[in-house]
């Protein structure tokens, strides 16, 4: 009685092993047929140039049956005299900044209130070949409270902050910001900007011995 049940089991199990893989087949085949037609569909950030920044009421972001949406500048509108970026919504904000094409409000109900600046580079140094990270104040504390990173997201106390690269990109550290409001990380040299000092080549140095007198 119990080895009946238990191949019955057995055989029910298998049954539900092979529809799982059948689908799992049937979807891999349709994802290879949709890369087939276009690569880049799988990335957001790799949209042809038709598709980015689309108006409020297309983006997914908004709500197309709220009349409000189509009030909304478009995106496209506004961005054409701002300078031109090389990824994201395809603006260099930094650089707008600098310019005073935009001139964002620090305090939310004091127009008046000055930022604070801190002009502070903090430099990460990485492993391997890549370039050391080079974090600068000055472009985030122009537009940025202090509060706005530290101590939720930063610990401001040197090596109390362990982060990689896998950590951003699931939206930590510095991807609570980049990727979402602010260019991805897809820019590598952006951020891993300050070129590693060279290593002395041992093979090419000589030295010379001295003689006793």
């Amino acid at each position: 009685m119990i080895n009946a049940l238990i191949n019955k089991l057995l055989r029910s199990l298998s049954y539900i092993g092979t529809i799982v893989l059948v689908v799992a087949l049937i979807s891999g085949i349709q994802i290879d047929q949709t890369m087939a037609k276009d690569p880049n569909s799988f990335n957001r950030l790799m949209k042809s140039p038709s598709k980015r920044n689309p108006p409020p009421s297309e983006d997914g972001i908004h709500d197309k049956d709220n009349d409000g949406t189509f009030a909304l500048q478009s995106p496209k509108e506004q961005f054409s005299n701002m300078p031109k970026g090389k990824s994201g919504n395809y603006v260099d904000w930094v650089k707008a900044l600098d310019e005073k094409k935009i001139t964002p409000r620090y305090d939310r109900t004091d127009p008046s209130v000055e930022p604070i600046i801190m002009d502070l580079n903090i430099v990460r140094e990485v492993k391997g070949s890549m370039p050391d990270v080079v974090y600068p104040h000055k472009q985030h504390t122009e537009w940025l409270d202090c509060s706005n990173c530290h101590p939720a997201i930063f610990i401001p106390q040197k090596g109390a902050n362990q982060m990689s690269m896998a950590s951003i990109i699931m939206g930590e550290k510095c991807g609570v910001c980049h990727g979402k409001v602010a260019f991805p990380v897809a820019e590598c040299r952006r951020c891993h900007s300050r070129p590693k000092s060279k290593p002395v080549d041992t093979k090419s140095t000589t030295t010379k011995k001295t003689e006793n007198p």
